[in-house]
């Protein structure tokens, strides 16, 4: 019998199609009124949209958001929240849109409601990660926790299926690190192997029919469960190398997760035997093919990248520096990380970066 521990984070979801147009009576439960409307600069049209739609409610509109929430970008958007005296944000994207309002929350403490159109799950954690100096600090803080998430599928469907992909796959390693974490529990576990089962089904559906709504709907569903299993536990190997690749590398945040997470369960395998078979028995593999092969061939047969130098520039003498970083400052792991892994480690990244498929 497994002893643990299982406290729910607290959250509100509403889930289904045309969800968005729950959006004001839901900012009004919060007794908000002044509300910044946060995007990337690429969505800042649909963020304007919706800024137009909720009206009164809405103060303004902050474009700025972008990947791993640089230190000063985070500050200029609290300055403008603090400006038009803002009550709450409204973080409509993926992950770099959550992010910068969850810098906010921890900077100024305002609720965050937050309208997901990617699948990478950071709106159901209370974990933040902010960038400075080459290097990408991460912490939990349930001040930064989204008070409300709107799942939408329709507002998936203008994500590239090749994004999709990627970023399925980033809301995958949530779950597979989920399967193994020291403080995990069987409702953690349960949902991390369903999020894995939703998200390997629907993702070669919408590369095949990138307007199937249904598929959408099933990855978005699969994104919650593995955005709720991070949320919920600790993170590990995986997530430690894509800080370290995200944060003093500045390579793409879901692209690099995408990489290296077959390497980091490969990695893992020995230590913990039955977070593979759940994984396997999610991704629909017999014991003949391992859980990180059958995680390399979902992301290769799908079209997304595989090896850490196609995504920017990078050199294979810079895997030495990253597996210093790693070791010198590891995250918990089923498997021992320390200054005697290092060999090891520096070879998962050389796999990782060349794009071998794991054995």
């Amino acid at each position: 019998m497994k002893e643990f521990v299982y406290s729910s984070l607290p959250s509100r979801v509403v889930f289904g199609r045309g969800a968005l147009a729950n959006l004001g009576p839901e900012i009004e439960l919060l007794g908000a009124t002044r509300v910044l409307v946060l995007s990337t600069p690429g969505h800042r049209s649909q963020a304007q949209a919706i800024a137009d739609d909720l009206g009164r409610l809405a103060v303004g509109v902050f474009a700025g958001a972008v990947m791993h929430v640089p230190a000063d970008t985070a500050r200029a958007a609290s300055d403008e929240a603090c400006r038009l005296n803002a009550d709450c944000t409204l973080a409509v994207g993926g992950g770099s849109t959550v992010g910068l309002a969850k810098a906010i929350a921890l900077d100024c403490g305002l609720p965050i409601v937050a309208v997901p159109t990617t699948y990478a799950g950071s709106e159901m954690t209370p974990i933040y990660g902010i960038t400075a100096a080459g290097a990408k600090k991460t912490g939990r803080d349930a001040r930064v926790l989204p008070r409300t998430v709107i799942y939408d599928p329709d507002l998936t469907l203008g994500l590239p299926a090749g994004l999709s992909i990627t970023s399925g796959m980033n809301a995958i390693a949530h779950a597979a690190e989920g399967l193994y974490a020291r403080d995990g529990n069987p409702i953690m576990s349960l949902m991390a192997e369903e999020g894995i089962r939703a998200l390997a089904h629907s993702l070669p559906a919408i590369r095949r029919r990138p307007g199937d709504i249904e598929a959408r709907g099933d990855a978005l569903y699969g994104a919650w469960l593995c955005g709720t299993v991070l949320g919920n536990v600790g993170m590990a190997l995986h997530h430690k190398l894509c800080h370290v690749l995200g944060g003093t590398f500045n390579l793409p945040h879901a692209e690099t997760h995408t990489v290296v997470l077959p390497h980091a369960i490969a990695f893992n395998a020995q230590s913990a035997p039955d977070a593979m078979r759940r994984i396997q028995r999610a991704l629909g593999v017999d014991a003949s093919t391992s859980a990180a092969a059958a995680l390399f061939d979902l992301a290769r047969d799908n079209g997304a990248p595989v090896a850490l130098q196609e995504l920017g520039a990078l050199t294979e003498a810079d895997m030495a520096k990253a597996a210093d970083l790693v070791v010198n400052a590891p995250y918990w792991n089923p498997r021992q990380i320390d200054a005697t892994q290092r060999a090891d480690i520096l070879g998962l990244l050389l796999d990782a970066y060349h794009g071998n498929r794991p054995k």
